[in-house]
């Protein structure tokens, strides 16, 4: 039996004055999937993601989350959401490991006060998941690129959502760290459930990470297996340029 779609945009469209951003995008992500998005600089990448968050609302056509319209939608706590941080990250922010990931819990029903024991409690269950435990009392400045966002993934999931987005979450990230951060991300889809959708311009490397791929240069120039779009897309249509493939080793 089919798994659950988790996202759903049904003929959406977003047009920023006279532009068309998208233009009669259909995707559907289900339960589980882990979903790459690829495309040129300006092709619609981030548009797609702000739609699929709800901070931007299509000029046409439907967004559903959890298999509901997005105007109905209100549960969400269940999205999880990890954007560039590595390279636009304030290191002198004045907050320990524990207290940044602890913040993913603002805004849930209760009095924040009142929770703090169980708070902290789910900020360290998050944190060893991610395996960040040794390190929860080290100030979030004082960590390398990679471990930083490790925490900022913490965060994310500190709610227990099922739905994680991640806006090219290994920019700044050095090689090394990519890799583990990789390794983490696929034992999140495949040992914990979550359902991912993941922004990269790598395209050699997350063609080899993802479960499947959906190119975007305004419209949907592919969704399907990582592996058929290797083979038969004609990149340079889509990106208006000769495009190299480089396979990064990660592991």
């Amino acid at each position: 039996m089919e798994s659950k779609p988790v996202i759903q945009l049904n003929s959406v469209s977003y047009r920023y004055g006279e532009r068309d951003a998208v233009q009669n995008i259909n995707l559907t992500v289900r339960e589980g999937e882990f979903l790459g998005i690829i495309g040129p600089n300006g092709g619609g990448k981030s548009t797609t993601l702000k739609l699929m968050l709800g901070l931007l609302r299509p000029t046409q056509g439907v967004v559903s989350l959890f298999e509901q319209p997005l105007a109905q939608f209100k549960d969400w706590n269940k999205i999880g959401y990890i954007s560039q941080k590595a390279s636009s990250f304030n290191a002198r922010f004045p907050a320990t490991v524990r207290e940044v990931v602890e913040t993913g819990l603002v805004g849930q029903k209760g009095i924040w006060w009142r929770k703090r024991a169980e708070n902290r409690q789910k900020a360290l269950e998050a944190l060893e998941l991610v395996g960040m435990t040794e390190f929860k009392d080290r100030r979030i400045g004082d960590l390398s690129g990679g471990q930083q966002q490790r925490v900022f993934i913490a965060r994310a999931i500190v709610k227990s959502p099922q739905l994680l987005i991640l806006d090219e979450p290994v920019e700044g990230v050095d090689t090394e760290a990519q890799a583990q951060f990789y390794d983490l991300l696929d034992r999140l889809n495949k040992k914990h459930g979550f359902t991912m959708v993941m922004v990269s311009h790598d395209i050699g490397t997350i063609s080899k990470k993802v479960e499947k791929l959906a190119c975007i240069n305004t419209t949907l120039h592919y969704h399907g297996e990582p592996e058929e779009f290797m083979q038969v897309s004609d990149l340079s249509n889509v990106y208006g340029h000769d495009v190299s493939l480089v396979h990064h080793h990660h592991g």
